[in-house]
């Protein structure tokens, strides 16, 4: 996707004390993990570096208790507005206080899922790339059961396609705050998240995978299980890493692409795909670490489903694989090696092309360059090379011995 200005809208609005009975402390700042819930979630999208905005929905008596919270946290914080009678309201308020700073994109979330991960957000943040909304939901694969009014079952809900919706859940905010005030006109106000609202005025909305952890805190239990995933260590897992290597050759041409990115060029690189070097090697370096055999084994250059392909797809796999195995990629490293042309002026583009690809924060991201001293082929401006290598994290489990 390309660089666009995002926002995130976090609802606290609410009074749920059944979290905690007897307490006056809503749910939202209530202290988890040593740090309060609304803090917890606001820094996970902070940590993200996508954000160029975050709005905070209160209820009117909770100024004290975000001012204490929120203060000096490293985050691109705007002034709190206060929530309405119901969700709907609320998120309508924050929309509205969003708009002055013109973002292209929302991302949605309750307070009460302090447990949000990255790679939800990535994923996420992606699926909006390509439709008008997109959530984070989780498959149901519990068996459903329909009760009769004296509490004895009266039938079984096919499962089939049915999903738990979660947040974020992400729009183009011009379409959404439409939609919201669509159904203000319309008098409704009853529904119990925005999809279901985007889906009322008729948006395409995404299912992308969310995540067990990220549990919405209702009651003392869910407290007291999200005190354990945070505290708990990690699962046994070992680190692998693996390293990649590609060369392709100069053609005619005015452009290549380096880390999936177009940079115009006086020349082209010849290749069956898109001939993109650097992601080439980084696909090699992923599947090394899995120990997934290359490239060339998953996308062979003799099949003509790969002519001009996009090497994001090439690499999209490569990372997808990963995930199959529990696994997630901890960092990646790509070196191009050439004379021309320059790659600094493109580097930031070039680790946020690979980043989305792979749904991992740019932090995890590294992209440099090197020349060989006019030396070799590289150094005649034969061609480009690029090396790379990647770490992955892998469930013990997963060993093989």
């Amino acid at each position: 996707m390309d660089r666009v200005n995002v926002a995130a809208l976090i609802v606290a609005a609410g009074r749920g004390t059944r979290a905690d009975s007897g307490s006056p402390v809503p749910k939202q700042y209530r202290e988890l993990g040593g740090r309060p819930v609304l803090a917890q979630v606001v820094m996970a999208f902070a940590a993200h570096q996508r954000f160029s905005a975050i709005q905070v929905v209160i209820h009117p008596e909770d100024r004290a208790r975000y001012d204490e919270c929120c203060a000096g946290l490293p985050a691109p914080l705007r002034p709190p507005v206060h929530g309405g009678a119901k969700r709907q309201d609320s998120v309508r308020a924050g929309l509205h206080a969003l708009a002055s700073a013109s973002p292209e994109l929302v991302l949605i979330h309750d307070a009460a899922r302090a447990l949000i991960g990255r790679e939800v957000i990535s994923r996420v943040l992606a699926a909006l790339g390509t439709h008008d909304g997109a959530i984070a939901a989780l498959p149901v694969v519990d068996t459903l059961k329909r009760s009769a009014a004296d509490g004895t079952v009266e039938g079984t809900v096919a499962r089939d396609s049915l999903w738990r919706a979660q947040t974020p859940q992400g729009f183009r905010f011009a379409r959404i705050l439409a939609a919201h005030h669509a159904a203000l006109a319309a008098g409704r106000d009853d529904f119990t998240d925005d999809a279901g609202i985007a889906e009322w005025a008729g948006l395409r909305v995404a299912l992308v995978d969310g995540s067990e952890r990220n549990l919405k805190l209702t009651d003392q239990e869910d407290f007291a299980l999200a005190e354990r995933l945070i505290k708990a260590p990690p699962e046994a897992c070992e680190a692998r890493t693996g390293s990649g290597f590609d060369v392709h050759r100069f053609r005619e041409g005015d452009h290549v692409w380096l880390c999936g990115v177009r940079i115009d060029h006086d020349r082209g690189l010849e290749g069956h795909s898109d001939a993109d070097v650097g992601l080439h090697a980084l696909t090699d370096a992923i599947l090394g670490a899995i120990a997934d055999g290359d490239i060339g084994q998953h996308f062979p250059p003799t099949d003509a489903r790969w002519a001009g392909a996009s090497s994001h797809v090439f690499l999209r796999d490569a990372g997808r694989r990963v995930g199959e195995r529990g696994g997630r990629i901890v960092n990646v490293d790509v070196t191009v090696l050439c004379e021309a042309p320059r790659i600094s002026p493109h580097r930031d583009a070039m680790r946020r092309a690979v980043a989305d690809i792979l749904q991992i924060g740019i932090d995890r991201v590294s992209v440099k360059a090197t020349t060989t001293e006019r030396l070799g082929f590289t150094g005649r401006r034969e061609g480009i090379a690029a090396m790379a290598s990647a770490t992955v994290l892998l469930p013990a489990c997963n060993r093989g011995d």
